[in-house]
């Protein structure tokens, strides 16, 4: 399989490590992933915090990840801002707040709500103010749509039930951005074909069936959010499920031939 690939995509959150614990054995698999020379990137939803924030954090992991590698739905969120010279109101946690600096034009007129995964600003008042500017005409942008993420907790509510309420009550259609859109895969494969790419991540739905849909391999793994029988709620099914990431980069590694 190795030899028939020509990048890796890997998950973050759920997939290497949860809040500030690395999955076991994940720093070391990466490594050995590293030592294929395949290329790699990290694709991630998390939008409860900036990408420098992130970067940090799997740098104090241990993880060996250089920060250009990381192919994040902020990013992708603020390239679409920019280039539609949007205004925005951003439901964005204040930890992630600094990769929108310099979008806001608090004399211009809001044009857009942008949901990401802000619990301190899913409250009435916050979610009325967006609501308002969505009935006048503002433009709705969910960063992610995920329904869940893993906590060191346990499982916790994503953004998804928030913009969900809010087309409800607005009716209005989000626009997502992030994982499982085509686009979003497309742009980090960059020049790489999608069947020579391969996913590994914990969400059947936005890691594995959004890159199976454009043609990459996915790998399912039964760590972070995974729940027993997810593999069997997608079509096509994933193209393996792996206990961990270890295992992951095992299944890739052994398959050379």
């Amino acid at each position: 399989m190795a030899k028939q690939i020509r990048m890796v995509l890997i998950d973050l959150s759920g997939t290497l490590h949860i809040d500030n614990t690395a999955i076991s054995g994940a720093v070391e698999a990466l490594n050995r992933l590293r030592s294929a020379n395949i290329p790699l990137r990290f694709v991630t939803n998390t939008t409860k915090e900036s990408s420098n924030f992130l970067h940090k954090r799997l740098m104090g992991l241990g993880f060996d990840i250089k920060r250009e590698e990381i192919f994040s739905s902020l990013a992708a969120a603020r390239k679409l801002i920019v280039s539609r010279k949007l205004n925005p109101m951003l439901l964005i946690d204040r930890v992630a707040i600094e990769d929108f600096e310099n979008l806001v034009k608090n004399d211009d007129k809001v044009n857009a709500v942008v949901v990401g995964l802000a619990p301190d600003k899913f409250h009435y008042e916050e979610l009325n103010k967006a609501f308002r500017l969505l009935l006048d005409g503002a433009s709705l942008i969910a960063i992610h749509k995920g329904c869940y993420y893993k906590r060191a907790d346990g499982l916790s509510l994503g953004p998804g039930a928030f913009v969900a309420g809010l087309e409800y009550s607005a009716n209005v259609k989000a626009e997502i951005v992030g994982k499982p859109t085509a686009e979003f895969f497309k742009a980090a494969l960059e020049n790489v074909p999608s069947e020579e790419a391969v996913m590994i991540g914990d969400d059947v739905k936005d890691d594995i069936a959004g890159a199976q849909a454009i043609g990459i391999r996915g790998i399912l793994v039964q760590t972070g959010k995974y729940r027993e029988g997810d593999e069997n709620i997608i079509t096509p099914p994933p193209t393996k499920v792996c206990s961990s990431f270890v295992e992951a980069v095992e299944y890739i590694l052994k398959n050379e031939v």
